[in-house]
């Protein structure tokens, strides 16, 4: 299923009609094979006639509003347990009549990020064995098309489809294996709604307006209006053509097509107008999310930025504080030789302080990245760390889904005794009886490689023979991680920082710059 095809929504009107061709008028959010959440109302909206009388009919009980005098209509499904049993639901209005079929009632999740959750299953690892046996009558997908806009949409352009070797190659892999496992273990039907667009930033996921009324973001937003005061489209596609025919002309590889900042995935608001908005309201357990890498070289304000977007979610969708649950960076780029800093570590941190909002949820994967790919094949294991959140959040499975997290330090002469929370039966270290991906550092504030070793269930002894005093421990603070601690069930422990020493991507902790010497 691809994204970019166009599809189109086809229903029954009057038994003849189409749907396009009648007053009476859906989303593409609903439609025949769809997933409705179960045990809730579900809100459903269309358009009909200006003040037509609407009625639903579904599992045997009527629903009925008036279209106001735009022709908009809204009303709640009456809430249904979980069914495997495929439903009709009608709708009638005056003399049309829209019929959709095989509707299930489960548990509906919306996969939203940037590449890393749009990566495909044809992309991942195995597919070779995933696409083939990726028959699931009950797993029920729907891609949001990638539409960048400042202009707020109301619909887009896709179906539901039934997950079948056929339609599940193109799909976002995290999702799948994520529902897949849910599936499996639940046996109720799954929707999956996919709206990730690869190299998304944050910000466009946010409401511009909330994001313009915020002090702390008036510098980002002036960037912003400097590029569309100055931005020409035209010019752009004319220079790239201009380079491109004299590279033809050389025998030589033309220059990489124009990108439109103004159209992209990075401009505050487009994709909460483009992408998100169509979706708000339609009835959801809760959302997953894989997305952060486009925020590194900034992620002094991720901490708050990654906050603010989930709590505006959560308002537009006027569900409460439903489930979000979101993976943490891989590893990436090379390995280093000496601790020290790093953005990538930054932002880790910044979505592990967002775990203070309430029903959210943190995969650890830096154990499963590629240093030199930034789009890890594993996505079976990052579906399935994700999967035991919610499986023991929501669905009330006792099963093992924390990583460890960092305590409490006590330091007792040239040793740091670390506490750890949420260890399971007990720490472990994989690989080697010591654990590795600890940086220890003095008064001096220089950082040097320590060792940990295991102390009882959840105790870690660090030392380093370069710090007699240590003041400050770090662990797994690296874009790409040597470490090795996790519980006895194979979850790693949450990359952490003992000190508050100034973030290096703040840029109010940049360097003074060099005085210029006269000539």
């Amino acid at each position: 299923m691809n994204r970019l095809v166009i599809l189109s929504l086809v229903t029954v009107l009057s038994f003849t009609a189409t749907l396009t061709e009648a007053g009476l008028k859906l989303p593409s959010i609903f439609g025949h094979h769809m997933v409705l959440q179960r045990d809730m109302e579900n809100p459903m909206w269309g358009w009909a006639e200006p003040d037509a009388k609407v009625i639903v009919t579904f599992a045997g009980q009527d629903v009925e509003t008036k279209a106001d005098a735009e022709g908009y209509w809204k009303l709640k499904l009456p809430a249904l347990p979980g069914s495997n049993h495929a439903l009709q639901l009608k709708i009638t209005t005056g003399s049309e009549t829209l019929i959709l079929s095989n509707i299930v009632m489960g548990e509906v999740w919306v996969c939203s990020g940037q590449s890393n959750m749009q990566w495909s299953v044809a992309q991942s690892f195995d597919p070779d064995l995933e696409i083939p046996t990726a028959n699931y009558p009950n797993i029920r997908l729907i891609s949001v098309p990638q539409v960048g806009t400042q202009e707020l949409q109301n619909d887009f352009v896709g179906q539901w489809e039934i997950c079948t070797p056929d339609t599940i190659s193109d799909f976002s892999a995290v999702g799948y294996f994520y529902g897949r496992q849910l599936h499996q273990t639940l046996g109720v039907p799954i929707g999956l709604i996919d709206n990730a667009w690869g190299g998304s930033a944050a910000e466009a996921w946010v409401d511009r307006a909330i994001l313009e009324a915020d002090p702390d973001y008036a510098d980002y937003i002036a960037q912003w209006e400097e590029t569309e005061a100055t931005f020409d489209w035209d010019k752009a596609l004319a220079d790239w053509k201009v380079k491109a025919d004299a590279a033809k002309e050389a025998g030589k590889q033309a220059p990489r097509y124009p990108r439109n900042p103004l159209t992209g995935q990075h401009r505050p608001g487009n994709l909460w107008n483009g992408v998100l908005n169509p979706i708000i309201g339609y009835g959801i357990r809760g959302a997953i999310w894989y997305q952060g890498e486009s925020n590194a070289g900034s992620a002094y304000r991720y901490d708050d930025l990654f906050g603010l977007m989930i709590t505006e979610w959560r308002k537009a969708w006027a569900q409460g504080d439903f489930p979000f649950y979101w993976v943490q960076l891989a590893d990436f780029r090379d390995e280093s030789p000496e601790p020290g800093d790093s953005e990538w570590a930054e932002l880790r941190e910044a979505q592990t302080n967002t775990l203070e909002l309430p029903n959210t949820g943190q995969a650890v994967i830096y154990d499963i990245g590629e240093g030199r790919d930034i789009h890890p094949r594993d996505k079976q294991n990052v579906g399935k760390r994700l999967a035991r959140i919610a499986l023991a959040e929501n669905y009330g499975k006792a099963i093992p889904y924390l990583s460890p997290s960092f305590s409490a330090m006590d330091v007792q002469g040239n040793k740091a005794v670390l506490t750890f929370d949420n260890v399971g039966s007990t720490l472990y270290t994989f690989d080697t009886k010591t654990a590795v991906g600890f940086a220890v550092a003095g008064e001096d504030k220089v950082w040097h490689w320590g060792t940990g070793i295991l102390q009882g269930r959840d105790k870690v002894v660090v030392t380093s023979e370069a710090v007699e005093a240590p003041v400050a421990v770090r662990y797994a603070w690296s874009d790409n991680p040597i470490a090795n601690l996790m519980s006895r069930e194979g979850l790693p422990v949450i990359p952490f920082r003992t000190d508050d020493w100034p973030q290096v991507t703040d840029p109010a902790n940049a360097p003074e710059p060099e005085p210029v010497s006269e000539q």
